[in-house]
């Protein structure tokens, strides 16, 4: 077996690579699939041939996720994907505009196949039995999949049947989530009556009609008020106190924040990071300080006089005239930059020095904003 082969696979596991994104990255440039498995088995040493269980996978996972990868044409949009999400849990997936989210979302729920890799979804593999995993998921894409000439009673009591409930539950259940989503007084009234808002809000109660094991959520909460938002928040929170489990991607990084006991971020169709939203936190550094200006025009001058003080450069937001830059040192530095900027003559409409938020994670590692 070829030497270089099992050197790399040593390195790229010491770096933090997975086992997915090892052979993703040696297919993609030539090393043939029978070599690539080859030298996995060689280099499994005899003490590991039956690995002890890690402590992450004690808890039972109901959404197991190994190198999985889809391609449109030369484009790889799901790049050898990992991740599990255990029961009653819900994992939040961030990533910019075309990173791969609805394309992972899409192959989950069984809409796509994958070219490889392997997804389980309560036990049943999404490739070899798609008829079991639809048996137990609920979905939400992101545009509304409703009826608009139905109403919206009508639409949950012919989900609900053809989710195999009779037609009294159906009715029941379709009753119920009326009642829970706020649409009870618009139940009988034709969808394409309904608002933005309210059509989300029945799309999100149809995935649900027929209590699903484990739920898909591609950004659920476009389009609603940020009370609507919060009401759902509750709603999912519900669910999982059920035990149901959730995999939500958002473009709202204060939801995953909010609602994800684990965050995985993708970019290009590869996780540049997961962890807890503590821990992806934590990879910015210290605190962040914010200069709010009054002149615009002084950004670049503004962003000069401090940048001695970060520990990044100074990211400039020229259109609102706002400055951002990660620093340690606690309000040492707060003091030192007022100073700085009052000799540069630089006309502050605020500064603040904040904890890091899930903003400030997501531009550092995707070097881009949300959204």
């Amino acid at each position: 077996m070829n030497s270089d082969l099992i050197q790399y696979i040593q390195e790229a596991k010491v770096s933090g690579m997975s086992d997915g994104e090892i052979q993703a990255e040696l297919l993609s440039v030539g090393w043939n699939h029978g070599d690539v498995r080859q030298a996995f088995l060689d280099n499994i040493s005899p003490e590991l041939e039956n690995p002890p269980i890690e402590q992450s996978e004690k808890i039972e996972a109901v959404v197991s996720v190994r190198g999985l990868i889809k391609h449109y044409g030369s484009v790889r949009a799901v790049d050898g994907i990992d991740f599990e999400i255990p029961k009653g849990s819900i994992l939040a997936l961030l990533g910019p505009n075309g990173a791969g989210k609805t394309t992972l979302v899409r192959m989950l729920g069984t809409l796509i196949t994958p070219d490889s890799g392997q997804a389980l979804i309560g036990g049943h593999d999404v490739i070899k039995s798609p008829d079991d995993v639809r048996k137990i998921i609920g979905l939400t894409g992101q545009f509304s999949a409703v009826d608009m000439v139905l109403t919206g009673r009508e639409n949950l009591v012919m989900i609900g049947r053809l989710c195999h409930l009779s037609k009294l539950e159906a009715e029941n259940r379709a009753t119920e989530l009326l009642i829970r989503f706020g649409l009870s007084d618009a139940a009988d009234r034709q969808v394409k009556t309904y608002s933005g808002g309210m059509m989300r809000r029945l799309d999100v109660a149809a995935s649900i009609i027929a209590h699903p094991e484990v739920l898909f959520l591609d950004e659920p909460t476009t389009g609603l008020d940020p009370h609507g938002r919060i009401e759902l928040w509750h709603i999912i929170k519900e669910l999982v106190a059920k035990d149901v489990t959730v995999l939500l991607t958002t473009q709202y990084l204060d939801e995953a924040d909010h609602l994800a006991d684990q965050i995985v971020v993708i970019d290009k169709g590869k996780i540049i990071a997961k962890g807890t939203s503590q821990e992806l936190k934590a990879q910015v550094g210290g605190d962040v300080l914010e200069l709010h200006l009054t002149d615009h025009s002084q950004a670049h001058r503004a962003a000069a006089a401090i940048e001695a003080l970060g520990i990044e450069k100074p990211r400039i937001e020229e259109l609102e005239a706002h400055i951002f830059m990660p620093v340690r040192g606690g309000a040492s530095v707060l003091a030192d930059a007022i100073r700085r900027l009052d000799q540069a003559r630089i006309d502050l409409a605020d500064i603040v020095l904040r904890r890091p938020t899930l903003d400030d994670v997501f531009l550092k590692l995707t070097g881009h904003v949300a959204g």
